[in-house]
């Protein structure tokens, strides 16, 4: 039943959208190093996501990697957009959450934003950069080597976040960028994080075709 897909995506992208946020959050009330802690808890978020949900869904828990599935024929055109909904409705659920934690200020806290002197148009080419490795990698491990492919996958996430967070804020995930935007009430650059991604999972599905035609 389709259903328990859908949930299966909600639930697993509030877990990645609570435990990341609160990973920035604790980093910021400890004092500890955001570059170490944040890309730490988004990852290992998505790798609990990923083991506790991946079997019924697929664990896309992202729009872009849902649209990326969707151009490779993977998935149907409702199901995308059941998958998307759901999806935001989860990371809506995981600021919320975050929100009766904390306070606004906090939630506005754990949105993406580009990194201090970088422009929107130069987060914007980071994010699309980003993404497209990500759904490539995703594309690639899923066709041929699923048996990694839960810890290839939230590993990949890691080092996006490590590369990322200083520069664009390393979203590669509209979802989890709409969520603190909407409930922290700040949507100044949240166009980079609901255009960029999508751009870069046509990239990467892209460069995933090319490739598989090069060697076939």
């Amino acid at each position: 039943m389709n259903a328990s897909k859908y949930l299966a995506e909600l639930v697993g992208t509030f877990v990645l959208v609570f435990v990341g946020s609160m990973s920035i959050l604790g980093a910021h009330a400890m004092n500890a190093p955001v570059l170490l802690v944040v890309p730490l808890g988004f990852g290992l978020a998505l790798l609990a996501a990923i083991f506790a949900f991946g079997d019924v869904s697929g664990g896309h828990f992202n729009p872009a990697v849902t649209v990326g599935a969707l151009l490779d024929g993977r998935i149907a055109l409702i199901d995308a957009i059941s998958y998307v909904v759901a999806q935001v409705v989860g990371a809506l659920g995981g600021s919320a959450v975050v929100l009766l934690m904390s306070s606004q200020s906090a939630v506005i806290g754990t949105a993406n934003v580009p990194g201090a002197g970088v422009s929107d148009v130069q987060a914007f080419g980071l994010e699309i950069i980003l993404t497209a490795l990500l759904v490539i990698v995703i594309l690639t491990v899923t066709e041929r080597d699923r048996g990694h492919a839960p810890l290839a996958i939230p590993l990949t996430l890691i080092a996006i976040h490590l590369a990322g967070i200083p520069f664009s804020g390393a979203s590669v995930n509209p979802a989890r960028s709409l969520a603190p935007a909407l409930v922290g009430g700040d949507l100044s650059h949240i166009w980079i994080y609901l255009t960029a991604p999508f751009v870069g999972a046509a990239v990467g599905w892209g460069l995933f075709r090319a490739f598989d035609r090069l060697e076939s």
